[in-house]
């Protein structure tokens, strides 16, 4: 008799255990779905890449000036360079280039019956001589300008080389530093302005940078006709966290 009693009081407390069991499961279910929900909403994201580009003018020029003397004899060979150098050099300075901008490289000779390849005696000299005279210098124009009067060298007996990849004019841009801050945030701004324009079109808002890149810098000429202008350029990668 104790024990049907005691049966039928258990039967509430274990069916109120049990109601509870179900709460609490379906309780955790609902709070594992909206934390699967919320991680899955931070995972979504967007990758966009901002460009800058920039249009400077070069501010360093090195110019090679080469000439060539062919001679029979090494020692008027020898002499006809040392004093060609030096009316390359008056000419130089005639054109505004000072003492410290120009350097005098050594020269290169040449015995070509000493080759042990070819036929030396198509050659009319034995020796041929070639000599740099180069001017380092921030006066781009200048060095436009002098270079344009080269022919003048010629009326003087200094037979100058024609610009190879060796005795090309270089122009050089050394002042990366200066303008990387402000090239970086308009990178930044323009793939900002992406990613908004990705997230209204998707019904999404942008969120907080999950990760950011920033591209290496490139100098390189505006075109083979102005290398002394060059265009500066850098892309700049972001991701975007995008929320509803």
């Amino acid at each position: 008799m104790k024990r049907s009693v005691m049966k039928e009081n258990r039967i509430p407390e274990s069916f109120v255990l049990g109601a509870l069991l179900c709460v609490g499961l379906v309780i955790s279910a609902w709070l594992l779905s909206d934390g699967i929900a919320r991680f899955k909403s931070l995972e979504r994201t967007v990758v966009v890449k901002g460009l800058a580009e920039r249009e400077v003018d070069a501010d360093i020029a090195i110019w090679p000036v080469t000439f060539s003397v062919a001679a029979d004899d090494l020692s008027y060979l020898v002499d006809t360079l040392t004093g060609q150098n030096g009316i390359v050099k008056m000419f130089l300075r005639q054109n505004g280039f000072t003492e410290r901008e120009i350097s005098v490289s050594a020269p290169s000779i040449v015995d070509r019956q000493a080759q042990g390849y070819g036929d030396a005696n198509r050659y009319r000299f034995r020796y041929i001589g070639k000599s740099t005279v180069s001017v380092y210098t921030s006066s781009i124009k200048a060095v436009r300008a002098a270079r344009e009067k080269l022919s003048e060298l010629g009326t003087r007996g200094v037979a100058i080389a024609g610009e190879n990849y060796e005795s090309r004019t270089e122009y050089l841009y050394t002042k990366l530093n200066e303008v990387k801050p402000s090239m970086i945030q308009e990178a930044t701004e323009n793939a900002r302005a992406v990613a908004e324009k990705f997230a209204a079109d998707s019904g999404s808002r942008l969120g907080k940078i999950r990760k950011a890149r920033q591209g290496q810098f490139s100098i390189t000429d505006r075109d083979s006709n102005t290398p002394y202008i060059k265009k500066v350029r850098v892309v700049s990668t972001l991701e975007y966290y995008l929320t509803d």
